[in-house]
């Protein structure tokens, strides 16, 4: 598929995806939905990348929101439509078996906030603002945003936020847990890459495992989740990984994982 609202690179197993309508702040527009959304599926149908980074073009914006044009003309069946489609979306981003990164650089307001909240952590630009702003438009978020920011930053936080329709800072976000680090602007990305390559240096088998137990366990009681956790770690051991990794420990050298990338 030939994109033209995003860019698509992939390179020693880290693909990033680009969002790249600067002009309007990488708002995503139907198009640009659909060509994230066989991105996707490009990326999760080969093997042999290991993670993936999320950013956006352009010196102000991540991702500003979806494209709202149309707004106006909507019913209720078709914003139904509307949403459903976008939690199949950020669905499929979360589900992905390999970690997603999203590197902020820039405004996440409304559905780039639901993006950003869809991967697995975030890194964020001193200057990167989060918002979820729908309650100015006299609607809620639709992505998702109601039920994934609560998860992250607790229920009091994400209803002020959310009621008020209020940006917080970079700063602000990393002090609440919405944010894992936040970098100077030129150095964002050098960051998400560096850890990026770590994760991809690991045993895939152990990396998809440990995301999958945790996404599947933290909305169960303790008692499943930790039987989650008994599963994954018996697939986790009877893996080559596994048997690489221990034995590299016991003659203390590095291991060499036959999912990982080597120096």
């Amino acid at each position: 598929m030939e994109y033209n609202n995003i860019i698509l690179t992939v390179l020693e197993g880290i693909a990033t995806i680009t969002f790249n309508r600067p002009e309007i702040l990488n708002a995503l527009s139907a198009e640009a939905l659909k060509e994230f959304s066989h991105a996707l599926d490009e990326i999760n149908a080969d093997e042999d990348i290991r993670a993936l980074i999320l950013t956006g073009a352009g010196e102000k914006s991540f991702v500003a929101g979806v494209d709202i044009k149309e707004f106006p003309t909507f019913n209720a069946l078709k914003a139904k439509s509307f949403s459903e489609t976008g939690h199949v979306l950020m669905n499929k981003l979360q589900e992905l078996p390999i970690p997603v990164i999203a590197a902020v650089n820039g405004f996440a307001l409304g559905g780039g906030c639901e993006v950003a909240l869809a991967c697995d952590f975030i890194y964020a630009s001193e200057d990167a603002m989060f918002g979820l702003p729908e309650i100015n438009l006299g609607i809620i978020p639709g992505f998702g945003g109601t039920q994934r920011l609560p998860r992250l930053v607790g229920r009091n936080m994400a209803k002020e936020m959310i009621f008020t329709g209020k940006m917080i800072s970079a700063d602000e976000a990393e002090s609440i847990g919405m944010v894992n680090k936040v970098c100077p602007r030129e150095k964002l990305m050098d960051e998400a890459i560096t850890t990026a390559k770590t994760i991809a240096s690991k045993g895939k088998v152990s990396v998809r495992a440990a995301k999958q137990a945790i996404d599947n366990g933290v909305n169960v009681d303790l008692t499943t989740g930790c039987r989650i956790e008994i599963d994954a770690f018996a697939l986790c051991l009877a893996s080559p990984d596994a048997k690489e990794g221990t034995l590299a420990f016991l003659e203390k050298r590095k291991a060499d994982f036959k999912g990982g990338l080597k120096e």
